[in-house]
């Protein structure tokens, strides 16, 4: 079940990351060699109006390759595929064979062809529609369970907060600045601030606003610092526009979440064993089942969909990172490309992709030596 369910969320998460690079270029008139789904040898594959799709062994990955993306020709074996690499009608498919892209004039046009903002929207299209996945699906998971209203629930004795004058009951607005709309990004707010450092807080309590400035107090039995807020947050059922709301307060919340994550791992707060790759993920998701599967249907298919919002939205940000190999890099010398009025050589370009890539897959393969060595610990 958790092989099954894995393959069920990377898959649909890895297929709208697809699906917005293919259908951008489609209705632009680049031409798409092939839709993969999963990385490795083809396992299954169709060809239909000039594209191959095509799904792999590994479900890992994907890929949207387009005409003449790379820049470069294609060896094939013999005098003739060296004329035909010459003269730029062939390429080497996934299989490793030349391909005559004569035959294909009429699917569409070269990649490099399109203009520079054409194939920016190509690019940035893969990420952004796995962040409106996330925005989506967080509007049937409001819809069905409401959302967590940033209401204080309780105060611990003594605490900074009980101090500062907070009372149950209070509405928590802003936390360093930050507008604050469901009680999880006062939980999140709080770990982020749990090195002992003032923080700003403002509330609203019979519609009349305060703010003061907290002092965490440290705890020695938990080894970090407390501001003492306690709950959970005040429960709301979501209708009609609310549900639109707090679905995007959902996504949001997300996102935010990622990106302080990716913040803190840059500045050494999270270490190696808070990233996981695909095996860490797979092993989530069955913990994640084997937790939730007693109670039913429902709130299990409800659990995979908040997983789903938080893959998505996390591969989202990460592909727009601007380093090479990802599709943010690809943006970068794109939008270079509009700042110098010319390309970046493609040769140069594809240099630089493919030396992040060795790196990308040294990275996975670290990150997926951690995530075994953890299930046996």
């Amino acid at each position: 079940m958790t092989i099954i369910l894995f393959i069920l969320i990377f898959g649909v998460i890895v297929l709208s990351h697809e699906f917005g690079h293919f259908i951008v270029a489609k209705k632009n008139g680049i031409h798409v060699v092939e839709f993969a789904i999963g990385m490795g040898p083809t396992l299954l594959h169709i060809d239909r109006g000039g594209t191959k799709y095509s799904i792999k062994l590994l479900p890992f990955g994907g890929a949207c390759m387009f005409e003449g993306e790379d820049g470069l020709g294609a060896s094939g074996e013999g005098e003739e595929s060296a004329d035909a690499k010459q003269a730029g009608v062939y390429r080497t498919t996934a299989d490793g064979q030349a391909e005559d892209l004569l035959t294909r004039k009429s699917a569409g046009g070269s990649f490099l062809e399109a203009s520079v903002w054409t194939r920016i929207a190509t690019i940035f299209a893969g990420p952004f529609v796995n962040l409106l996945l996330g925005f989506f699906i967080a509007l049937i998971l409001v819809a069905y369970r409401g959302t967590d209203l940033p209401v204080i629930q309780g105060i611990s004795e003594g605490s900074a907060a009980q101090d500062a004058g907070l009372m149950p009951g209070d509405l928590i607005t802003r936390m360093n600045g930050e507008k604050i709309h469901v009680y999880r990004e006062v939980r999140l707010n709080s770990m982020l601030n749990s090195d002992g450092k003032d923080f700003s807080i403002s509330w609203l309590r019979d519609g009349k606003e305060y703010s003061v400035t907290l002092t965490p107090e440290y705890s020695e039995e938990d080894d970090r610092y407390y501001i003492g807020l306690m709950g959970v947050g005040e429960y709301m059922p979501c209708k009609g526009f609310s549900i639109l709301k707090y679905g995007f307060y959902e996504s949001e919340y997300v996102l935010r979440n990622t990106i302080k994550s990716l913040q803190m791992l840059v500045t050494g707060k999270l270490g190696k064993d808070d990233v996981s790759g695909p095996v860490g993920v797979a092993s989530y998701v069955g913990e994640t089942y084997e937790t939730v599967k007693e109670y039913g249907f429902v709130t299990v298919l409800m659990t995979m969909l908040e997983l789903v919002v938080i893959l998505s939205i996390n591969l989202g940000v990460m592909n727009l990172l601007p380093l090479p190999a990802l599709d943010g890099g690809r943006l970068v010398f794109l939008l270079l490309e509009v700042v110098r009025g010319k390309p970046v050589p493609p040769e140069k370009e594809g240099f630089v992709h493919m030396a992040g890539l060795i790196l990308f897959f040294l990275l996975m393969i670290f990150v997926m030596y951690n995530d075994i060595m953890r299930l046996f610990r």
